[in-house]
């Protein structure tokens, strides 16, 4: 009896570690996203590219060539208003973070973005596909 005490114990607190690691992930996670999507608004491509991973980076090797991919074909993300986060989830060895957002037209796009700490700790984001959402903000 004793030990499966001592085994629920070690269970719940091992699940409290994982829960407050989990906030720290989410809590990271929103940091990064609401940084970059800042950077793209103010026109600073270091800072926007700096958040990107080196996926990212190897593929647009220079802060100019990323700004300008994700002007032409991120519209909705590069000139967003209204951010608003949705669903968080554990994906293969990173995580996948819905965002709600609106565009300069009214309408909503659901960016889902990928994100993977890196081996120095940093939280980097590894990818972005857009989705159109079902209503017009007003």
């Amino acid at each position: 009896m004793r030990k499966c005490l001592q085994s629920l114990v070690l269970v719940l607190v091992l699940a409290g570690g994982a829960s407050s690691a989990w906030a720290d992930d989410a809590s990271d996670i929103r940091a990064v996203i609401t940084q970059q999507l800042q950077a793209f608004k103010t026109g600073d491509g270091a800072a926007a590219y700096s958040l990107a991973a080196p996926n990212i980076q190897r593929m647009f090797p220079s802060p100019e060539i990323f700004m300008s991919m994700v002007q032409s074909g991120y519209a909705p993300v590069f000139q967003s208003s209204n951010a608003t986060f949705g669903p968080l989830k554990a994906e293969g060895p990173g995580f996948r973070q819905e965002v709600n957002l609106t565009d300069p037209s009214g309408q909503s796009h659901i960016a889902s973005y990928t994100l993977e700490r890196q081996p120095d700790g940093s939280l980097k984001i590894t990818g972005c596909s857009i989705r159109k959402g079902n209503d017009l903000s007003a």
